[in-house]
């Protein structure tokens, strides 16, 4: 017999376990980074539900169980995850990585996507980037770097995506199979947004390398392209 499995929460039934007090994933101990990235990857959508069932070749079934069976699975049946089960995955990640600080500072996300997608499960990158002709990069999420952009007051996240692009000269090498994006950074003394807008469907037409795109003048498929 296989590991349960719950699916992710749609629609009405995501507000019905999702929404009031006691929900989502509980904080503690500057968790927040790792808490917003499980809620992203697991709480509605199943495009990497096969981070908690395939046996990878680099696979630590041990850290896939507790990702699976006390994260994933909770969050998904009652809405909620108690913090000592983040805490007994930050300790796991701690053991098998080459930080020594996980279960105690904050991290950037895209350390913890790394170290759980590359050196724990052995997951193959999910982006191909290339930036100005340059030979093309691969990773696991893409962060948005900007600068302070007044007409931008409240963004929505395909605004942000493409201004990024289009300001570090990025195109998408292929359609990616999952997109994870980070959003612009902010601390306590400093937001560049005090809200943004999520985009429900992303439109990446525009940002594929070499993708055929239409003349904003004649309508024709398009030659040259000016940013």
């Amino acid at each position: 017999e296989g590991p349960e499995s719950f699916p992710p929460l749609r629609n009405e039934a995501a507000v019905r376990v999702l929404q009031g007090r006691m929900k989502g994933i509980q904080g503690h101990c500057n968790s927040c980074y790792m808490d917003a990235a499980l809620f992203s990857l697991f709480s509605c959508t199943s495009v990497l539900d096969s981070m908690l069932f395939m046996p990878f070749p680099l696979c630590d079934r041990n850290v896939q169980g507790i990702l699976r069976d006390e994260i994933v699975n909770p969050l998904r049946r009652t809405g909620f995850v108690r913090a000592s089960s983040v805490m007994h995955l930050r300790e796991q990640l701690t053991d098998k990585g080459q930080c020594s600080s996980f279960t105690n500072a904050e991290k950037d996300p895209e350390e913890f996507l790394n170290l759980i997608m590359q050196q724990i499960l052995g997951i193959e990158p999910l982006l191909k980037l290339q930036s100005g002709g340059q030979k093309e990069q691969e990773c696991y999420c893409y962060q948005i770097f900007m600068d302070k952009q007044e007409d931008l007051v409240v963004p929505d996240v395909q605004q942000l995506v493409e201004r990024s692009f289009l300001s570090s000269d990025l195109k998408l090498v292929e359609i990616p199979s999952c997109f994870i994006i980070q959003m612009p950074r902010f601390g306590k003394e400093y937001k560049m947004f005090s809200k943004i807008i999520p985009s429900l469907e992303l439109d990446i037409t525009d940002l594929l390398l070499d993708s055929p795109r239409e003349c904003c003048l004649c309508g024709d498929v398009a030659t040259l392209e000016c940013s």
